[in-house]
């Protein structure tokens, strides 16, 4: 019998200034039993990043090839793709050829993953993922916000240019967003 995932509640205050962002956010994360909690947290930091309406999470870790995050417009045309973690630059490629419409963004576990990424994308000639939004968060940052595996998250996180301000309980963390 296979194990089910851990749902985590997050209630979110975000404000982002530099797109004139206050939003209420309330959502769940399903995390999949092989799922690490820097990666739930990578997936909660992505939401945050790239917030727009009708943004949702995808199916996870049980469907390797679905985008994490995505935003479908009304006709059900996905206009956002997001990954995160470690992302394989041909099956990137390969987004973003069949999302022509759509954003193609990863958000890195750190700036030496996403350099990594570059490398292996241009030894692997997948020219086109250049098309892709890509960034990376500060590892001791998602380690310090993985530190604690609490189901209920009730959180302020503010991103300012390329900075995330998050406060957890009276704890506070903070961690640079590095854009390509």
């Amino acid at each position: 019998m296979a194990l089910a995932s851990t749902l985590y509640d997050f209630q979110i205050s975000f404000s982002n200034p530099d797109r004139a962002l206050e939003q209420q956010l309330s959502f769940k994360v399903a995390r999949h039993p092989s799922e690490t909690m820097e990666r739930v947290w990578l997936r909660v930091l992505a939401y945050c990043w790239l917030w727009e309406d009708r943004l949702a999470f995808g199916p996870g870790l049980s469907e390797p090839d679905s985008p994490d995050l995505e935003t479908r417009d009304y006709t059900n045309v996905v206009t956002r793709w997001v990954r995160v973690g470690k992302v394989d630059p041909t099956k990137l490629q390969r987004a973003v050829d069949q999302n022509g419409n759509a954003k193609v963004c990863v958000l890195f576990d750190s700036p030496e993953r996403m350099e990594a990424f570059l490398v292996e994308a241009a030894e692997a000639k997948a020219t086109r993922v250049s098309k892709a939004q890509l960034a990376a968060v500060d590892p001791d940052f998602l380690a310090g916000l993985a530190e604690v595996e609490a189901r209920r998250n009730k959180l302020t996180v503010t991103l300012v240019g390329d900075h995330f301000y998050v406060d957890r309980d009276g704890e506070s963390f903070d961690g640079a967003l590095t854009l390509r």
